[in-house]
């Protein structure tokens, strides 16, 4: 059996994913401004599967405030149209043969508030997926010092520099968040 070992750029490139994601969460809130990011989250149930909708369209901003879906095959057009208009974006597709022509509203006060609500619901769940992170590797720590493979001195140190990655994590999280709510909350 192979002995385990504590390996801190392994939890750095977790805690790193979940930023990541978040970061990627973020990017599709809408904030008055089109981007073909907005519709990264959308799935399609496309040939008996759920399919993301870059698979099936390409998606392009002719305007700043329009968003153009040009889907590949024709037969898809009806079901692309009807995941976007159930998506929770509160986007409602023009359908011109294969092309679905999206504007995007003005936000209204009481919607960017929902954005923001959104976009905390997406930093916290970053969050928890971090403290997972954090949690799995202060465990095996401690099997290690069970174990007796740690010296109490190691322990000490490993889980201060645990304690200090997550604690960056969540900083870039904050970060981000408070860089989006300002974006949104920006009339």
């Amino acid at each position: 059996m192979a002995q385990t070992t504590f390996d801190l750029a392994d939890l750095n490139r977790r805690m790193d994913g979940g930023v990541q994601k978040f970061k990627s969460d973020l990017a599709s809130l809408r904030t008055g401004r089109a981007s073909a990011n907005v519709l990264d989250p959308i799935t399609v149930e496309a040939y008996g599967a759920r399919t993301p909708l870059s698979q099936l369209a390409t998606v392009s901003v002719p305007e700043p405030r329009l968003l153009s879906v040009q889907v590949w095959d024709r037969s898809m057009v009806q079901a692309v149209e009807k995941a976007i208009r159930e998506s929770d974006l509160g986007l409602n597709p023009q359908t011109e043969g294969q092309v679905l022509r999206i504007r995007i509203p003005e936000l209204n006060e009481q919607r960017r508030k929902e954005m923001v609500k959104v976009a905390h619901k997406y930093a916290e769940d970053a969050k928890v997926a971090v403290r997972h992170v954090r949690r799995d590797g202060m465990d095996l720590i401690k099997k290690l010092e069970k174990d007796g493979h740690m010296p109490k001195d190691d322990v000490t140190k490993q889980t201060d520099l645990v304690q200090k990655a997550t604690d960056k994590h969540i900083g870039e999280i904050d970060q981000a968040l408070a860089a989006k709510e300002k974006e949104i909350l920006h009339v």
